[in-house]
């Protein structure tokens, strides 16, 4: 295990600026995710810590060690790619055997035992003899991974490892990262364009917006308190509605372009123009009520839930609800909402 330090990190292509002095601290045995969307900066980072890309400015640091201009095999690291980049005509056990020999780490009846533990550890050992295209896609995933950490590195990378599995694969090795790096403590940097899996596995996420740091902070931190429109709405797609805030005869309330009022906590203390986000699960409807009124555009069946797209005050509004509700289209409904959840956003 080793902590990870990146100071002022700058990478531009040809005049194409795509990292803006990034600084970020990595503890020992920390799993984070660098998360966003496609074309955001989070694969060239996670390379330039590889030592697959340079940098145009700053300091990468491994363990106290400036590493920024070592190579990848001097860095003491183990990437997992999307692809997986298994050898065909490699036998399970001699692809996970294969970093060793690269690297001429032990002897041969070292590197089996090496192996041998590897391949137990993703619970695959049974499969050593078998040949990459006599398995399923969730075991070659497992091969890789078991190749990552078969040379026990400082810093374990995984690029969008679970990107090519289908739903319910990914949720097993979505629990199986979380159990083996509880078992390893491997310092961990996963990137994913998914907030599910970042949500479900990070100690911390830094969520990424156009090459710089939009937020970072614990999965509970940056999902129950995001700090700007961008990770609100990418961090549980919430719902934006400008609003203005002021004083009813209650406490604050947020105003929309309608008229309508929704109450808001009263240890708020913005006023003004803002953004409200409302979180889609957060939102009940109900056909008679208080709240605000919204109209059904829509209702979208996802099996135990229903999503309603709805219209307020000329804007979308999304709602997640139990499927035993049935509204239909052009329906009003009634809102409400803990004000305890709802998030006002000065950007």
């Amino acid at each position: 295990m080793a902590n990870v330090r990146l100071t002022s990190i700058q990478k531009s292509f040809a005049k194409t600026a795509v990292l803006h002095s990034i600084s970020l601290d990595i503890a020992s045995g920390e799993f984070i995710s660098l998360l966003g969307a496609s074309g955001c900066g989070k694969t060239t980072l996670l390379r330039i810590v590889a030592g697959l890309e340079s940098v145009t400015a700053g300091a990468v640091e491994i363990d106290g060690r400036d590493v920024t201009g070592l190579p990848p095999e001097k860095r003491d690291i183990a990437m997992m790619f999307q692809s997986y980049a298994l050898l065909p005509h490699l036998s399970v056990a001699e692809n996970v055997r294969f970093p060793l020999r690269m690297r001429g780490i032990g002897n041969r009846e070292e590197q089996a035992e090496q192996v041998k533990a590897a391949l137990e550890t993703v619970q695959l050992g049974h499969l050593a003899e078998r040949k990459p295209r006599q398995l399923s896609g969730g075991q070659q995933q497992r091969v890789a991974l078991a190749r990552a950490i078969v040379s026990k590195p400082k810093v374990l990378l995984l690029d969008e490892p679970l990107s090519n599995l289908d739903a319910r694969l990914r949720e097993d090795m979505q629990v199986e990262l979380i159990e083996i790096h509880q078992r390893l403590g491997l310092t961990t940097i996963f990137v994913t364009h998914d907030q599910e899996e970042a949500l479900s596995l990070s100690d911390r996420i830094v969520l990424l917006n156009a090459g710089r740091i939009e937020q970072e902070g614990t999965p509970a931190q940056i999902y129950s308190q995001p700090a700007t429109g961008f990770a609100s709405n990418f961090i549980g797609s919430a719902n934006l509605l400008p609003a203005e805030i002021v004083e009813g005869p209650d406490g604050p309330v947020a105003r929309f372009g309608d008229g309508q009022e929704l109450a808001l906590a009263k240890s708020e203390t913005a006023r003004g123009t803002a953004t409200v986000a409302l979180r889609q699960e957060d939102l009940s409807l109900s056909a008679e009520g208080n709240g605000p009124k919204a109209k059904v555009r829509t209702r979208v069946f996802l099996g135990a839930r229903n999503r309603y797209v709805m219209s307020l005050a000329g804007h979308p509004l999304r709602a997640l609800t139990a499927n035993d509700l049935d509204f239909t289209d052009g329906q009003e409904v009634s809102l409400a909402i803990d004000p305890a959840r709802i998030r006002i956003i000065r950007d």
